[in-house]
């Protein structure tokens, strides 16, 4: 593709907890339940779309999607031709961006876009990269790592699991151990940064090991590629995982394997789906720079103004500060507040944070999710299925002086609910 210019082992009913909703969750979920119910009931008459159009965009601080710069919006309302010259080029110059931002040679990688969430691209790497025969190992400590491991399952791919609690990292040691008493496994998953909790996972040192013993290893690096920093050579990485709407910024509409040659060459057959056989995929995009299937026009069109503009804010290095900065300004006026973090410090990652629900008897998160909602503001529900928690985003179109406006209205909403006392 040529460059072109472009303006620990646990117990398994934890394993269980990650696919099941957390209390937190299932308030959420409530919340989601009752406004579909009135939903319904106004769909009987006229739906006001119009009207919701007019509204003021709420800042999304979740993991994603997230809140896209208006330029990125403005690209997705061009219509191109899916197999127009125009189209071809553009899908081939996000191709060729994507193995640059990831710091890795041309000749020894290549990216293969998938359309569908971040999840379509997980399942085509595992259902096609994982040998006929052969066994994955998966390092879970949060939803995602279970998801895959799943995933697998349900393709008929034999799998086992390491598992760590929510609040820990994956241990490359324990890794070591398993592969040397578990010769069998011929592939390694391990997600990046758990967005359950926000945990980040030592993933270069977990690819040292997987090299050491010739495994083949997978990334899940959904809500971490182009906001922390990764060296996919020193880890080893022969499968990298993510998606337009995460660090990119871009909108949702397709996932991207950044594949190790050598390796998605010998996968051609093993694939367990036509529709996400990954090889197939890449064999049609290098073949005519085409999608075997209905591209994602929109998506993609307005993923290159994306790219345009993370690589004019100075790339990974750039945003990775950002976000650290969005992170600083929350932890500290939540902690200010009263509200307390999940995880140790040394173990948080920059993309979202969980705090703990407060101990106050006037706490409802329902009521104040809705607060701040009327305030244009939208957070995330907790995930973690050992603490009763909720979750603030620090990635997307959003900086500090957002951040700073979001602490500003949960200082007043503490107060109004009477959260923490007199103090606030």
């Amino acid at each position: 593709m040529a460059s072109r210019s472009w303006a620990i082992f646990a117990d398994r009913s934890l394993l269980r907890s990650h696919l099941e909703p957390s209390g937190s969750r299932r308030a959420f979920n409530t919340l989601l339940k009752s406004t579909r119910s009135r939903s319904t009931k106004i769909s009987k008459r006229k739906f006001h779309f119009e009207a919701l159009l007019a509204e003021k965009d709420a800042l999304l601080f979740t993991p994603g999607p997230l809140t896209t710069s208006p330029t990125v919006k403005q690209a997705a309302l061009h219509d191109w031709g899916s197999r127009d010259k125009k189209m071809i080029d553009l899908i081939q110059s996000v191709r060729h961006e994507l193995v640059s931002i990831s710091e890795v040679s041309h000749d020894e990688y290549t990216s293969v876009l998938m359309q569908g969430s971040g999840t379509f691209g997980v399942e085509s790497v595992i259902t096609s990269c994982v040998p006929r025969g052969g066994k994955i190992l998966v390092c879970v400590n949060g939803s995602y790592g279970a998801r895959a491991k799943q995933i697998a399952m349900t393709a008929g791919i034999e799998a086992e699991h390491l598992e760590w609690k929510e609040d820990e990292i994956v241990d490359s040691a324990a890794v070591d151990q398993f592969l040397a008493a578990h010769p069998d496994v011929t592939t390694v998953l391990c997600v990046h940064s758990e967005t359950t909790s926000g945990v980040v996972n030592p993933v270069e040192e977990v690819g040292q090991v997987c090299k050491k013993h010739g495994k083949t290893f997978i990334v899940d690096a959904m809500s971490s590629f182009g906001g922390i920093p990764l060296d996919m050579n020193k880890g080893g990485v022969d499968y990298l995982v993510s998606s337009s709407n995460k660090c990119l910024q871009g909108i949702p509409g397709f996932s991207f394997a950044v594949a190790r040659k050598s390796a998605i060459s010998k996968t051609k057959g093993w694939a367990r789906s036509v529709s996400l056989d990954l090889h197939s995929q890449m064999a049609g995009l290098d073949k005519n720079g085409q999608f075997r299937f209905t591209p994602p026009c929109h998506s993609i069109i307005a993923f290159r103004q994306a790219l345009d503009e993370f690589n004019k804010e100075g790339g990974v290095q750039a945003r990775h500060q950002r976000y650290l900065e969005n992170k600083r300004i929350c932890i500290e006026r939540m902690n200010k507040v009263g509200f307390q973090t999940y995880l140790k410090p040394e173990f948080a990652g920059p993309i979202i944070t969980s705090f703990r629900y407060p101990a106050s008897e006037n706490w409802d998160f329902e009521d104040f999710y809705r607060r701040l909602s009327e305030r244009d503001f939208l957070i995330y529900p907790g995930k973690v299925s050992n603490a009763d928690c909720f979750r603030i985003g620090h990635i997307g179109h959003i900086f500090p002086s957002d951040t700073s406006t979001l602490m500003d209205a949960v200082e007043e909403i503490s107060v109004e609910m009477k959260l923490f006392g007199s103090e606030n």
